[in-house]
């Protein structure tokens, strides 16, 4: 046995009590600013995918700060945070702004948004015979059965967003799920909304009614070519759009 003395252990500043017997600030304070950047994150997400902040509008932090009650530390790591997301984007000399796209990047966005639709069209309708799978999918589509007259752009792309997302996640692919989300395409619909009319509504409630059936049965071929034809025209459109819906080409 060694007869070398046991070596004193000394508490670390993080883990060492007060003497009141009290944990330490400074854990508290780093959860506190964790769980504040992440209120901050979480208003601003959601205010940017709602519309409440406008594609191109500048985000001020005084206003921010003063409105949510925080500093400008969480405030500019919530900022970090949405910039690597792809929903905001620093100007010089302007500072943060909720990013718009130029035509070009829509148009890009719309070509991969096709190929991955597709592959999920095309999977759904392969997996649509498992039960699970299929109650998951016609409760997430439910709304686009409804005779109701879609006469609101901006009410209309929720719906919208869950019918597409509903066929992503029939899809059973875990990996395409996140490459989807990555790609942020609320912001492609919510700068393109004005120019969404309601003959335009109609004819794309048409089209999501021919992919939902064709998925529904089981027609894997026919899905694809559908959704593949409804974002093709939806891209089409999109390019034929007043310059002004775009941020200017650099």
């Amino acid at each position: 046995m060694s007869t070398t003395p046991d070596k004193q252990v000394y508490p670390s500043p993080s883990n060492a009590m007060s003497a009141t017997g009290t944990a330490p600030e400074t854990a508290p304070r780093t959860s506190s600013r964790g769980s504040t950047v992440e209120r901050v994150v979480e208003h601003l997400r959601s205010g940017i995918l709602t519309t409440r902040y406008a594609p191109g509008q500048r985000l001020i932090e005084a206003d921010l700060t003063r409105d949510l009650g925080v500093s400008r530390g969480p405030l500019r790591e919530a900022f970090r945070r949405l910039t690597a997301e792809g929903l905001i984007e620093t100007v010089p000399n302007r500072g943060a702004l909720v990013r718009r796209l130029t035509l070009t990047e829509t148009i890009e966005l719309f070509q991969i948004r096709t190929e991955l639709e597709a592959l999920a069209a095309r999977l759904s309708a392969s997996n649509v015979s498992e039960p699970d799978i299929r109650a998951a999918f016609e409760g997430a589509i439910a709304p686009i059965w409804s005779e109701a007259p879609r006469l609101s752009a901006m009410a209309y792309l929720e719906e919208n967003k869950q019918f597409h997302d509903a066929i992503v996640g029939a899809s059973g692919n875990c990996q395409l799920v996140t490459l989807h989300s990555q790609l942020q395409l609320p912001l492609i619909m919510f700068q393109v909304s004005g120019g969404l009319t309601a003959e335009i509504l109609c004819h794309s409630v048409a089209e999501h009614r021919e992919i939902a059936q064709a998925i529904l049965d089981g027609d894997a071929p026919a899905a694809e070519a559908a959704l593949r034809g409804h974002l093709e025209r939806a891209a089409d459109l999109t390019a034929h759009m007043p310059p002004s819906t775009f941020r200017a080409e650099t």
